[in-house]
């Protein structure tokens, strides 16, 4: 399978792994979590194909989107004249997905009255469609995912605990991409490729070195969704260097001499790049490309981690919440990044 998975960081090589030995036991009910746009659908899916389960239904039911009031015959159906205008007997996704997988997203925006029936599902691997008695048996894989913390929604009374363990037999958490920004570059790579099989009769120009190095630095809150719609955009119509700060919802880069700025970064790891290049056959040996994503990243974090610390007038757990990491992860990274606080 050539699986849209796309990326080389640990935290992607371990998530393929995880798949890989889980796809295979889908007696295990799993929990996708992350930000949303980090592809939490992509990874159910992933774990759908390879699992004995491809041959029948992948059935996705988005849990925020549907009211409450219709998510329960969405789910487990409804009998003729089960309420007023219940003309016909239909299928609950459940029955839909027999034998296949239920993707349950945004699970933690469930109400407690569903969390219960969905709970009881699990429990007794039973159901019955409204205005029915009789009971249907479940032979059906539940993926959950969602962007909440559950364990804090289980601590607000929003999340039944209970339900929790039932469907988080397997947690598979996808880190944001400013968490490993070494995936961009081949997830730009991917996507530019989709973009051309999609529109062959289009003239698509390669990205300039410029226009590169800014979606390559950039932090993306929106993740691999804003990353592959700002990408087609670009694709679609180019664009200046105005155009591209309108994109990405930011000022117009300053000088290449102003601290803290893009084309500095940029041109430090060129220069690099550059250095690594010209250095002595033994230093050649080592300028692979996984050399080059290491080099890249160390420096856009150090450039990024320097320029927020200046700004926050190195206060260390104001500047942890700004770059959404841990206090403890950000002393880790000025160490390892010879980050020095002005005199």
């Amino acid at each position: 399978m050539d699986t849209p998975l796309v990326g080389s960081s640990p935290s992607i090589q371990k998530i393929r792994e995880i798949i890989r030995l889980v796809s295979q036991d889908t007696s295990l009910n799993v929990v996708i979590t992350g930000e949303t746009g980090v592809g939490k659908e992509v990874v159910a899916r992933v774990l759908y194909e390879l699992s004995p389960r491809r041959k029948k239904e992948f059935v996705k039911v988005n849990c925020a989107a549907i009211p409450d009031t219709l998510l329960e015959s969405e789910l487990f159906g409804v009998e003729q004249g089960a309420y007023t205008g219940a003309h016909r007997k239909r299928k609950g996704k459940f029955e839909i997905a027999d034998g296949g997988v239920l993707f349950l997203d945004e699970i933690g925006d469930m109400s407690f009255h569903l969390q219960a029936k969905l709970l009881h599902v699990l429990q007794s691997g039973e159901y019955s469609r409204l205005g029915s008695e009789t009971n249907i048996t479940s032979n059906t894989w539940v993926i959950s995912a969602t962007n909440h913390d559950l364990k804090q929604r289980i601590e607000e009374k929003k999340f039944r605990e209970d339900l929790y363990y039932r469907l988080n037999m397997i947690q598979i958490n996808i880190p944001p991409l400013r968490e490993r920004p070494e995936d961009i570059p081949e997830l730009i790579s991917h996507y530019t490729r989709l973009y051309q099989d999609k529109y062959p009769d289009r003239v698509i120009a390669p990205l300039n070195t410029h226009t590169y190095g800014r979606l390559c630095s950039f932090s993306w809150p929106g993740n691999v969704r804003q990353l592959v719609s700002i990408l087609q955009r670009i694709l679609l119509i180019g664009c200046d260097e105005e155009t591209l700060s309108e994109i990405l919802h930011e000022h117009p880069a300053p000088p290449d001499n102003a601290p803290g700025t893009t084309p500095t970064t940029y041109g430090s790891l060129v220069e690099k790049i550059r250095t690594m290049a010209a250095g002595t056959p033994e230093a050649m040996e080592a300028f692979s490309l996984k050399a080059i994503k290491k080099t890249a990243t160390d420096i856009v974090e150090k450039e990024v981690i320097s320029q927020v610390l200046d700004r926050t007038n190195w206060n260390r757990t104001h500047a942890s919440k700004i770059l959404k990491i841990s206090y403890k992860t950000l002393l880790t990274k000025i160490d390892r990044l010879n980050i020095s606080e002005p005199n």
